[in-house]
């Protein structure tokens, strides 16, 4: 056998085995593992996570989709805005964690406590960005 072909037979072998693996787990109803860390988390995982109602999300996404695109790091020139929520000041979110400026889970945190307490959920306000394209 040609060193390629003994290659592509160990390859295929190893891609079968964990195929298989998987199958049997999930047939006894098993736990998959996850190669993704918590910190690899995107952030609107990390918000679908927290939020629980999937109303509530996909109201909590739709402001987030606008106003940062889900970049934690989002800032806007003109009024210094920052984060996924674009809190203004900023430094607001410093009274969700002092890691703030680079935890998606803490903005996300804040930013739904502003939501709450100021409109009373995600999905009103999203009414009122609807409404004004700001909230």
């Amino acid at each position: 056998m040609t060193r390629s072909l003994i290659s592509r037979f160990a390859t295929r072998r190893t891609k079968n085995a964990a195929v298989g693996t998987a199958v049997l787990l999930g047939s006894v109803g098993g736990v998959f593992a996850s190669t993704t860390s918590a910190a690899a988390a995107t952030p609107q995982m990390i918000a679908k996570q927290m939020i629980g109602n999937s109303a509530q999300f996909q109201c909590f996404h739709n402001i987030v989709s606008r106003e940062s695109s889900w970049n934690p790091h989002a800032t806007n020139a003109s009024s210094g805005a920052y984060g996924l929520v674009q809190a203004l000041p900023a430094s607001k979110m410093a009274s969700a964690g002092a890691d703030w400026k680079t935890n998606p889970k803490t903005q996300i945190k804040w930013g739904l406590n502003y939501m709450n307490s100021r409109y009373g959920s995600p999905c009103d306000a999203w009414k009122f960005w609807q409404k004004n394209n700001w909230y």
